[in-house]
């Protein structure tokens, strides 16, 4: 059974075990490189007849950056890349809620990686509703945002001999979300 976004409003968690919060990033010039973070964290509060009062909250653990090549992990969490040790959370908050109509949204909020803060818009997509079996009403939301990772003080680089660099300098964040509503 679903329900109408009007009757959504209400305090909901992240499922970790049914989101995933990915990244891509191209690699030598030529392909891509896919991972995700697989510790994390958010809270929404989500308004079904205001959506533009909606906020929402995501903290990723970064040492729980998964590329599927542990050497390559090991390598991102250098000060290189993202210093863990200096650095263990990537966190996301919400500073507007824009309804875009048939259940799209931007997201407007403070991302911070590695103590800089600077402000994203996510185009975001309801992807519907519905209780599961333990009576727990989830929603689904989907979206990406591009980011620069040299705006985020992510700046490492090997030049290549064919011309240009190792690792772009675009990311694009990915959210697959299943949040839980509570205190039903």
């Amino acid at each position: 059974m679903t329900v109408s976004l009007s009757d959504l409003t209400g305090d909901y968690v992240l499922d970790p075990a049914h989101t995933r919060i990915g990244f891509v990033a191209r690699h030598a010039m030529v392909t891509k490189v896919r991972g995700s973070f697989t510790a994390f964290e958010g809270s929404a509060h989500l308004d079904g007849a205001d959506p533009g009062r909606s906020t929402a909250r995501v903290t990723i653990r970064t040492e729980s950056i998964d590329t599927g090549v542990e050497q390559r992990d090991q390598h991102l969490r250098t000060n290189d890349f993202l210093d863990v040790p200096k650095f263990p959370t990537i966190a996301f908050a919400t500073t507007a809620v824009e309804p875009r109509g048939d259940g799209e949204f931007r997201v407007t909020g403070d991302l911070t990686v590695k103590d800089v803060t600077r402000p994203v818009t996510i185009d975001v997509e309801y992807t519907g509703n519905a209780v599961d079996p333990q009576g727990n009403l989830r929603v689904g939301l989907e979206g990406s945002v591009t980011i620069s990772r040299k705006d985020f003080g992510v700046t490492w680089n090997a030049a290549l001999e064919s011309g240009g660099v190792l690792v772009g300098d675009k990311v694009v964040l990915e959210f697959d979300v299943s949040a839980v509503r509570q205190g039903q």
